[in-house]
């Protein structure tokens, strides 16, 4: 059993004992703690949040718990069942709500769930609002409302909201993607991407569409990680079947993996690269990633004459820089595209709008476009220390061994090369250090990253 508390969030397994995993017990108290801490905030005990879910089995056990605690805190709740998590995080504004809870465990396998807390302009709580919660919940100081004083639940269905949303965004332009006659595949894996999803592609004008893993079961079909190594039989599909271009998404729907039109990965790290260069052939203006994205957000913002920032890892950061620059798109190299003309959170549904309109527009195959672009790689690795190592004194060597280069150290160490990078970051949760390195060839990346860690062998 796991239970993982950070400021993100609660997420863990299901079952077990309390405090052990996500428990019945847990969901409950989280649920009480961030109502105490948004009731503070917002210097009213009556409050409304807003609840979504993906398709997970544990969902509806889940929804139940919080819904019935935030009752409990005297909060009314507007339900709004199955939905995406920029759905919910959309909902919250469109009620005027003063928060909202998403319950999902994102990428993780089916055992896992989450709550994901979200503030009244539907965005992740920062670091101050998160430690605050888990203090309330380290205390248990919350108490429960008095019967004449419960929440109300008010049943809402929000997919059709988030669908018009996207079609009336200026840069989608459904009469060009529907003179494209695309056929489009979408793997839901099993969640509500299976429910949101085609109904969007509908709107767009799509009539020809392959839907693989559209239901919403929860059983998920493969790894729900929309990574190449789990959509080998997608990617098969997509080639046998002759479409043009083929979506993948992750149980909660913010992370959006392309793959073309002969099988092969457009690269989830070029999702972000390909909607930033329509949006910016439309609109120039500043782009954002974190420091673990690829490069190539950096070429395509410099080809407009645009600036590039790097954020520290992590969403709510990616947002704050967006704010502080006045990015018009951004996001992570996850597939996760964040354009805050729509919202500023990740949003597949934005990205396939966005998508679409740039594929239709260029007249290209789905692999033509993605070779307008330069070609980056990049390799993963980790070094395990034993627990009495200063990894935070093995970074700041890092950082003096090579002071010459161009170096951040706003989250960890990224060292900046002439035509590569290298990002070493400190896990929160144990003793080790993240490496991620990115070159022209995964040779060139795998390299560094030996190179690197050979160093950080030698100063321990």
């Amino acid at each position: 059993m796991t239970l993982i508390k950070s400021i993100s969030g609660i997420r863990g397994t299901i079952g077990g004992r309390a405090g052990e995993g996500l428990s019945p017990l847990d969901v409950v108290k989280f649920t009480a703690s961030y109502s105490t801490f948004m009731q503070s905030q917002a210097g009213k005990k009556k409050m409304r949040i807003v609840v979504g879910r993906d398709a997970r089995i544990s969902g509806e056990m889940v929804n139940s718990l919080v819904v019935g605690t935030l009752m409990g805190m005297g909060v009314d709740v507007v339900n709004i069942g199955l939905a995406t998590t920029p759905t919910t995080e959309l909902a919250v504004t469109a009620e005027n709500a003063d928060g909202g809870i998403i319950l999902t465990a994102s990428h993780n396998p089916k055992q896992w769930n989450a709550l994901k807390l979200l503030n009244a302009d539907g965005e992740f709580l920062n670091d101050k609002a998160g430690k605050e919660i888990l203090s309330i919940a380290d205390s248990e100081s919350f108490t429960f409302a008095e019967v004449d004083d419960l929440g109300i639940v008010t049943e809402k269905d929000y997919t059709d909201y988030h669908v018009d949303h996207v079609l009336n965004l200026d840069l989608v332009d459904v009469e060009v993607i529907k003179a494209a006659n695309f056929k489009v595949a979408i793997d839901s894996v099993n969640s509500v991407g299976g429910i949101a999803i085609p109904k969007l592609l509908k709107a767009l004008g799509v009539e020809k569409t392959v839907e693989i893993n559209c239901e919403a079961t929860g059983h998920f079909a493969h790894v729900p990680e929309p990574l190449p190594e789990n959509l080998v039989e997608t990617s098969e599909i997509i080639n046998k079947e002759g479409v043009d271009v083929g979506f993948v998404v992750d149980p909660d729907v913010d992370r959006l993996a392309i793959i073309n039109e002969d099988g092969s990965m457009f690269n989830e790290e070029y999702t972000l690269a390909a909607v930033a260069d329509y949006v910016l052939s439309k609109t120039p203006g500043n782009t954002v990633s974190n420091l673990s994205s690829s490069r190539v957000l950096r070429d395509v913002t410099e080809k407009y004459g645009c600036s590039y920032a790097a954020s520290a890892v992590g969403e709510v950061n990616v947002v704050a820089q967006m704010k502080a620059t006045n990015a018009i798109i951004g996001g992570e190299g996850n597939g996760g595209v964040i354009y805050p003309t729509s919202h500023s959170g990740r949003d597949a549904l934005v990205g396939i709008g966005l998508f679409l309109t740039h594929l239709a527009n260029k007249k290209m195959k789905c692999s033509e476009l993605r070779a307008t672009y330069p070609s980056y790689f990049i390799s993963k690795n980790k070094i395990q220390l034993t627990p009495e190592i200063d990894v935070d004194q093995i970074l700041a060597e890092m950082e003096k061994k090579y002071s010459n280069e161009q170096v951040n150290n706003i989250d960890g160490v990224k060292i900046d090369f002439a035509d590569r990078w290298v990002h070493l970051r400190k896990s929160n949760t144990e003793p080790i250090i993240r490496i991620y390195s990115e070159a022209p060839s995964m040779d060139q990346a795998d390299a560094l990253a030996n190179a690197i860690i050979e160093d950080i062998k030698g100063l321990i």
